[in-house]
């Protein structure tokens, strides 16, 4: 056994021990490392090795713990060494600090308790329609479906229907394409309701073009081929970028920003109430 996995085995043995208690006392813990009077213990170590980790995973894991956690207090205590105490005095941050977290985690609670979260529709559009002029488009978009033939099954039979498909509107067409993609190696994606980014798109559809407004305008039918398939591609409707974002693609966009707008407004609402209590409680003194 080398040198570095006998020093290490007794340390692993001390966490694989201690990852089955949930507590124990530190007077009965292991002492790990010491460092300028400071001390780590075998309960510090607790998650550091993952169950199933290898044997020289652990080790180089364990070690790497306990490296950092050395050379951590050696650059502490050369902090401690070079500061003065006025430069030591984080007194009033970690007062700041603490005033926060316990600020935060009762609005957070207030928030859980009192926002509504429902909102509607009509509310969503009003929303929409009173602040157009911020849903301006910054990339194109598309609303499609496509279906990728590989060569193998590409005959012009199958061509033939799979075009007549997808090109058509008509909901017994689309049951058919739906049943054709299910029963075939075919690949396809057939939600033209929604909208999804053009760039989404070519991650798919491997279109080679420079200028893509100019690829989609006018654009309601795609055909290419690689080496490997044959794609069809259906333009159900294209917006290009600098352009008004329609309703659907923002929906679930404005429905967060109504939600926060309300979360505003229960904070402010809440901290008037709390300060006009204290006011009339003569709670405090301005001097």
């Amino acid at each position: 056994m080398n040198n570095r996995l006998s020093f290490f085995l007794p340390v692993l043995f001390l966490i694989f021990t201690v990852s089955g208690c949930k507590m124990f006392e530190r007077e009965n813990d292991q002492l790990i490392a010491e460092c300028y009077g400071r001390y780590l213990y075998r309960h510090d170590l607790e998650g550091i090795v993952q169950q199933g980790t290898s044997a020289d995973d652990s080790i180089a894991a364990v070690k790497q713990y306990i490296d950092s956690w050395i050379r951590q207090q050696i650059m502490l205590q050369q902090a401690e060494n070079n500061l003065t105490d006025d430069q030591k005095d984080f007194s009033h941050q970690i007062e700041q600090y603490r005033n926060s977290l316990i600020i935060f985690a009762y609005e957070s609670e207030l928030i859980r308790q009192k926002l509504d979260t429902v909102v509607t529709d009509q509310q969503i559009e009003e929303f929409y329609y009173a602040n157009q002029n911020n849903f301006m488009l910054l990339e194109n978009i598309v609303r499609v479906r496509y279906i990728k033939i590989p060569v193998v099954a590409a005959k012009p039979d199958l061509l033939r229907k799979a075009e007549k498909l997808i090109k058509s509107g008509d909901p017994d067409d689309d049951e058919q394409l739906i049943d054709l993609c299910q029963n075939s190696i075919l690949s396809c994606y057939i939600d033209d309701e929604n909208w999804i980014r053009f760039d989404d798109l070519l991650r798919e559809i491997p279109i080679n073009t420079d200028d893509q407004e100019e690829f989609l305008r006018n654009r309601s039918f795609y055909q290419m081929k690689d080496s490997a398939n044959t794609y069809l591609v259906r333009f159900r409707d294209v917006k290009t970028k600098e352009g008004v974002s329609p309703l659907s693609y923002e929906r679930k966009k404005i429905r967060e920003l109504i939600l926060n707008r309300r979360k505003i407004e229960l904070m402010d609402k809440m901290q008037q109430q709390v300060f006009q209590e204290a006011l009339n409680n003569k709670e405090f003194t301005i001097y």
